[in-house]
C-alpha cells in the first residue's frame, strides 16, 4: 500500500543536526504512535530523509504523510498558516484546511500526486491558507508537490513546497479597492486619510507621507507611522498638514518639484529634514512624483532598516501615485468649487451673534450632501430697539448661486422691517410683499421662501412667533422640579412668502430654563422616512439632552436623524438661562508656546470663579489639545472662550482660515493627536465642530456638579 512505512530505529525527539525551534519542538513532541505512521523510530529512512529537509530549510515546507495526508512542516510553513499552528501538526489536511481543500486546485493537486506520483508546478495560485480579519486570505503563491517514496520505491507522501510570490504581486491585488476607496473621496483630507491608510498597510512601512502644493508657493506634507494611534476621534478633524516653504529639501517635496522618483535603500534620507525620531530611523525610502497635471505632489514610503527596491515594488509604487494624483486633482477643483460657494453662503450669514446677559444664543449651518453649491438656508439674531431679541430661520427654495443672493436680500430686508417695527407678523408681511416683487422682477411664479420669525421679551417672559409655511419651532423647558420636555409650539405655518402670506402672530410663555430651537426642514427630513419620523426623532433627542445650552443643542439636532439628507441643514437655539453667565476669551497668537499661555491662563480664570479642580483639570487639557490642533492645521491666530453658568463650563477654540503658516510648531505631537481627541470625548459631556464664515470652531461642554 502506498501509505506503507518501513520501520527503522529513530530517536522520538527533533532530529539530529536541524535547528530547534517552534515548529520543530511541536513535531518532536506529537504523539505520532496514535496515527497511522506510528513512532518515529519506526519511519523509513527515506521518510526521516524528507523530514529533516523540510526542519531544515527556511523555505515554506510540508509533508503530507500516509493516506491520510497528515501535516508534517517547518517554522516558515507555520508562519504561512497562521493561527491553525500547532494545531495542524499530524492531523489530516483535510480537516486542518476544511473550508478549501475541496476547492478545484487545492486538496486535489495534493491527493493527485500522492496517488499517482507525477510532480506538480504552478507558478501563480492562489491559495486561501489562513484567515484575516475574518476572512479567506487569497494570496499567490509558487507552489511545487513532489511524492516521497520509501526505499522500496512505494509512494508515502507528498513534499510540498509553498512560497509567496514577491509581495509586490500580492500588493497589486489591492489597488482596485485603493482605487474604489478614492473615487469616493471630496477633498485633500479626504484623499490624504485614504493614501496614508493604504500605503502603510499595503507596503507594511515603517513610515508614509503625502506633500502637495498649497497653490500660494509653498508646500503642506501630512505622514503616518506604523502603529501610530489613528481612532474614529481623529478622523473627525482634518489630518495635521505640516507646511514648507517653496525651496523645502523635503525628499517627497523634491521629487515633486523635479517629477523624478528617488530610492534609498540604506542611509539617512530625513537626516536634515528630520521632525522627530521617528523619521531620523528611517534608512530606506522611495520617494514619488504624483504626476498630476494640475497639482504637484509626491508620496514617500520608508523603512528603519535597509531595503532593496524591487522592479515590481516601485511599479506598484508609480501606479499608486498615479491614483493618488487623480484623486488630488479631484479633490483640488472641489475644494476650488465648494470653497467659493460655502464662502459665498457664509458671507451673507452673521458672522457673531448677540452676547447677552440672560439670553444664550447659536447657531449651526451645513451644507447638504452636494456641498459645491450655494443653498437658500439663513438665520439671523439680532438685537431690537426695544431691547427685545429677534431670532429668524427660514429657506429660500434653490440650491445655486440665486437662490443664496435671494437668500442675502431677505434677510437683509427682513432686519430692516423688523428694526422699524418689530412685531413679527407685520415683518413677515412686508417680507412677503418684497418676495413678490422679486418673483415678478424675475418673471417666475417660483420663488419659494418659508421663514419664520419671533421676538424674545426677557422682562415679560414670553415669545412671540409668526410662520409663513415654516416647520413648527421646538421649545425645550426645563421645570426645576420635573425631567425636560420638548414640544412643538402651535404656530399657524401659513403660506410662504410670495404666494399669498396671511400674517398670524402666537406669543408663548418663555421662561428661565427654557431653550428655543429654530430648524430648516433639512434636520428633520430623510429619504426614507415621514416626516413624523423625523419630527419624533428630534423632540425626542432634544427633551433627553443632558443640557439646554444652545450651541450642545445644535448639535444634538443636527445628529437627531439617523440618515444622509440632500438639503442643507440651519439651526438656531437660544436658551433663557436661570442665571447670567460668566465669560471670557483669550487672543492666541500662531506661535509655538500659545498652548502653554493658554493653559496657565485659563487655570487661573476658572480658578478665581471657584470652578472645582477636577473640572479645571479636565477643561485645561481638552482646551490645549483643541488650541495645538487648531495652530497646527489652520496655521492662523486662534481665539478661545470660556462661558461658565451654573450648570455647565463650556469652552470653544477658533481659528481663521487655513492658508497661514505655523512658526516653528511642534511637529511632534502629530503622534498623540488621535490620544488627544479621545480624551476630550472621554473627559466632555459633549463636544463638536462649527463652521464659520471663516475657519471652524470646536467646542466641548462639561456639566457641573
Amino acid at each position: 500500500m502506498p501509505g506503507t512505512v518501513g520501520r527503522v530505529p529513530t530517536p522520538a525527539g527533533p532530529v539530529p543536526g536541524t535547528p530547534v525551534s517552534g515548529a520543530t519542538m511541536v513535531v518532536g513532541r506529537q504523539p505520532w504512535a496514535g496515527t497511522v505512521l506510528g513512532p518515529p523510530e519506526s519511519w523509513d529512512p527515506a521518510v526521516r530523509g524528507a523530514v529533516e529537509i523540510v526542519l531544515a530549510s527556511p523555505a515554506p515546507m510540508a509533508l503530507h504523510l500516509g493516506d491520510d495526508l497528515l501535516l508534517l512542516y517547518n517554522d516558515a510553513y507555520a508562519e504561512l498558516i497562521g493561527d491553525k499552528h500547532p494545531q495542524a501538526v499530524g492531523r489530516p489536511a483535510a480537516e486542518v484546511f476544511a473550508e478549501v481543500w475541496h476547492r478545484p486546485g487545492v486538496g486535489d493537486v495534493v491527493e493527485h500526486t500522492y496517488r499517482t506520483g507525477e510532480p506538480f508546478l504552478d507558478r501563480a495560485v492562489s491559495l486561501p491558507l489562513r484567515q484575516d480579519a475574518g476572512e479567506l486570505d487569497q494570496a499567490v503563491y509558487i507552489r511545487a508537490c513532489s511524492p516521497v517514496r520509501t526505499g522500496l520505491g512505494r509512494i508515502v507522501g507528498v513534499l510540498s513546497v509553498v512560497v509567496e510570490t514577491n509581495p509586490a504581486t500580492r500588493q497589486l491585488q489591492g489597488l482596485s479597492d485603493f482605487a474604489a476607496a478614492l473615487s469616493g473621496t471630496l477633498t485633500l483630507d479626504d484623499v490624504a486619510r485614504v493614501a496614508l491608510r493604504y500605503a502603510i498597510t499595503s507596503f507594511d512601512a515603517d513610515r508614509v507621507s503625502l506633500a502637495v502644493d498649497d497653490g500660494g508657493g509653498g508646500w503642506r506634507m501630512v505622514r503616518r507611522i506604523r502603529g501610530e494611534l489613528v481612532d474614529e476621534a481623529d478622523e473627525r478633524l482634518p489630518p495635521l498638514w505640516r507646511r514648507g516653504p517653496a525651496d523645502w529639501q523635503a525628499p517627497v517635496v523634491v521629487c515633486a518639484r523635479s517629477g523624478q522618483a528617488t530610492f534609498v535603500e540604506d542611509g539617512q534620507p530625513l537626516r536634515d529634514i528630520a521632525a522627530d525620531r521617528h523619521d531620523q530611523k528611517i534608512r530606506a525610502l522611495a520617494a514619488v512624483p504624483l504626476r498630476a497635471s494640475v497639482v504637484r505632489g509626491g508620496l514617500t514610503v520608508g523603512y528603519r532598516t535597509a531595503h532593496a527596491w524591487s522592479a515590481p515594488e516601485r511599479a506598484l509604487l508609480a501606479a499608486s501615485a498615479e491614483l493618488i494624483g487623480q484623486a488630488t486633482e479631484r479633490a483640488r477643483r472641489f475644494e476650488t468649487q465648494h470653497g467659493t460657494a460655502q464662502l459665498l453662503q457664509r458671507s451673507m450669514l452673521p458672522e457673531n451673534l448677540p452676547v447677552l446677559p440672560r439670553l444664550r444664543v447659536a447657531a449651526r449651518y451645513d451644507p447638504g450632501v452636494d456641498g459645491n453649491a450655494a443653498g437658500g438656508d439663513f438665520y439671523d439674531a439680532f438685537v431690537l430697539p426695544t431691547g427685545e431679541l429677534g431670532v429668524v430661520l427660514g429657506d429660500v427654495a434653490g440650491h445655486d448661486v440665486q437662490a443664496a443672493a435671494r437668500m442675502g436680500q431677505v434677510r437683509a430686508a427682513l432686519r430692516a422691517l423688523a428694526l422699524n417695527d418689530p412685531r413679527p407678523d407685520q415683518v413677515l408681511a412686508g417680507l412677503d410683499r418684497l418676495v413678490s416683487s422679486l418673483g415678478a422682477e424675475a418673471g417666475t411664479h417660483e420663488l419659494f421662501v418659508t421663514v419664520v420669525f419671533g421676538v424674545i421679551d426677557v422682562d415679560r417672559e414670553q415669545l412671540t412667533l409668526a410662520s409663513a409655511g415654516h416647520p413648527a419651532p421646538l421649545l425645550r423647558r426645563s421645570p426645576p422640579d420635573g425631567p425636560p420636555s420638548a414640544e412643538y409650539l402651535d404656530v399657524a405655518l401659513g403660506a410662504p412668502l410670495g404666494v399669498g402670506y396671511h400674517p398670524r402672530t402666537r406669543t408663548v410663555a418663555f421662561t428661565p430654563g427654557d431653550t428655543l430651537l429654530l430648524f430648516s426642514d433639512g434636520v428633520v427630513e430623510r429619504r426614507r422616512h415621514g416626516l413624523s419620523h423625523g419630527l419624533a426623532r428630534l423632540a425626542e433627542s432634544v427633551a433627553v439632552a443632558q443640557s439646554g445650552d444652545p450651541r450642545a443643542l445644535c448639535a444634538t439636532a443636527t445628529a437627531a436623524v439617523s440618515g444622509a439628507t440632500e438639503d442643507d441643514v440651519a439651526v438656531l437655539a437660544v436658551e433663557y438661562a436661570l442665571r447670567p453667565s460668566r465669560s471670557a476669551r483669550m487672543e492666541v497668537p500662531a506661535e509655538p508656546t500659545a498652548p502653554s499661555r493658554v493653559r496657565h491662563w485659563m487655570t487661573a480664570q476658572l480658578t478665581r470663579w471657584g470652578v472645582a479642580e477636577s473640572v479645571i483639570g479636565a477643561a485645561v487639557l481638552c482646551t490645549s489639545e483643541l488650541t495645538t490642533n487648531a495652530l497646527l492645521h489652520a496655521g492662523t491666530a486662534a481665539r478661545v472662550e470660556i462661558d461658565l453658568s451654573p450648570e455647565r463650563l463650556l469652552v470653544s477654540v477658533a481659528d481663521s482660515g487655513s492658508r497661514g503658516t505655523v512658526t516653528r510648531a511642534r511637529t511632534d505631537t502629530l503622534s498623540s493627536r488621535g490620544r488627544g481627541l479621545g480624551l476630550i470625548e472621554e473627559l466632555s459631556d459633549a463636544w463638536g465642530t462649527d463652521p464659520t464664515v471663516r475657519g471652524s470652531t470646536v467646542w466641548f461642554e462639561i456639566l457641573l456638579p
